[in-house]
């Protein structure tokens, strides 16, 4: 991130010379214009020059021979401060990544077209299908129609809230209503609320349509009451119009934009799918784990212990990648690197440190155990199972 700032500092610099020569350039093209054209309507009637009139002319002629030299040189300067843009990228960023790179790690048809995939169902999820389509073809990929209907159906329905089109939403909804309920999802709620709001916006000619509707919101009575409380208050505002009212914040916009968010977080569950985009998730995460592995293996090679990281498929050392990229509570033993199930379950040491049962079997001494990260002992019984 250091690296990126230090490179969008030069950038702004650029941006604001821009910016500066620009206004200046313009300012002093329009006073040369706007001194031409006075002098032009001077001569248009003469047909001989005047002593006055040629020392103006000459002056005239100085003083754009002047401007356009200045503007040259500001140009040039404008040139060296881009440069210098293209210099701190090479200071700031290594081109190599070679030498953190794991060999082969998509060779072979079987790892590509995995890869494949993965780019083909970013580009489904993206809305992108004729690209699908076109990598699909061009891949000779296997990719059963089944898979791209979840995707026609969540973008098409998407598009539809976009435009404020709440009718294919409500469908959906209506005919997964018992799986949306297992979730807890309060998406149908929030469909039936904006339709609702919808209604109102539309004044008093829509009063007795959007009592009608109500009917619809009875079924949430006991899980939304405050909600139901100010929507059926709200109707007392029809005359004066809901944008007038204490209710106006009903009709903010953002409550088109978090339905959106709400309805591919739930359409996702249902379909078995993380909301964002695996691919995506995996570029940001190896953005931020780049850095911090070049920085090691920089300090390897100067103290000359490259042969540490021999195991390609493990790191030498742990990379905190922040809360954002903890998908899961599924603990990995420390000691044994393996993940912990239900016959293995994580144990707590009263030191506090965690490892998994079968570790703490292995490291029991007869009647004690010592902590493998600090010095304190104690009876293998006083282990407690962890449960995430």
């Amino acid at each position: 991130m250091e690296s990126c700032s230090a490179v969008e500092r030069e950038v702004e610099k650029v941006f604001s010379k821009f910016n500066g020569l620009k206004d200046h350039s313009s300012k002093n093209l329009e006073e040369l214009c706007n001194s031409i054209q006075s002098i032009q309507r001077e001569l248009r009637d003469d047909d001989k020059l005047t002593a006055t009139q040629t020392l103006i002319l000459t002056q005239t002629v100085r003083r754009i021979k002047e401007a356009v030299s200045r503007l040259g040189q500001e140009h040039k300067e404008l040139h060296s401060t881009v440069s210098k843009v293209g210099k701190s990228i090479d200071r700031n960023f290594v081109n190599d990544l070679t030498s953190i790179a794991t060999d082969g790690a998509f060779e072979g048809v079987e790892k590509t077209d995995l890869l494949n995939e993965v780019v083909c169902e970013h580009f489904m999820r993206q809305g992108m299908l004729d690209i699908a389509d076109a990598l699909i073809t061009e891949a000779n990929l296997e990719i059963a129609e089944e898979k791209k209907e979840p995707f026609l159906e969540l973008h098409r329905i998407l598009g539809a809230l976009k435009q404020k089109d709440l009718e294919p939403a409500l469908s959906w909804a209506t005919s997964n209503k018992d799986r949306l309920r297992e979730i807890n999802s309060c998406l149908e709620f929030k469909l039936h609320r904006l339709k609702f709001i919808d209604l109102l916006r539309q004044g008093r000619m829509s009063q007795t349509e959007a009592l009608y509707y109500s009917r619809h919101l009875s079924q949430f009575a006991t899980q939304y009451p405050r909600d139901l409380q100010v929507l059926m208050g709200s109707m007392l505002y029809l005359r004066q119009g809901i944008e007038n009212s204490p209710y106006a914040h009903l009709v903010a916009p953002i409550y088109w934009d978090e339905i959106c968010d709400v309805f591919t977080r739930d359409a996702c569950c249902l379909l078995g799918m993380s909301v964002e985009s695996p691919l995506s998730v995996s570029i940001r995460a190896g953005c931020l784990a780049l850095p911090p592995l070049l920085n090691i293996r920089q300090v390897m090679q100067q103290r000359q212990v490259s042969g540490v990281w021999t195991n390609k498929d493990e790191l030498p050392v742990e990379i905190d990648l922040g809360k954002d990229y903890r998908y899961h509570s599924t603990f990995a033993c420390p000691i044994l690197r393996q993940q912990t199930t239900d016959t293995n379950p994580p144990m707590r040491l009263i030191c506090g440190h965690v490892i998994s049962k079968d570790a703490l079997t292995k490291l029991s001494n007869g009647t004690k155990v010592k902590c493998p990260y600090c010095p304190i002992e104690q009876l293998p019984m006083e282990a407690k199972q962890i449960f995430f």
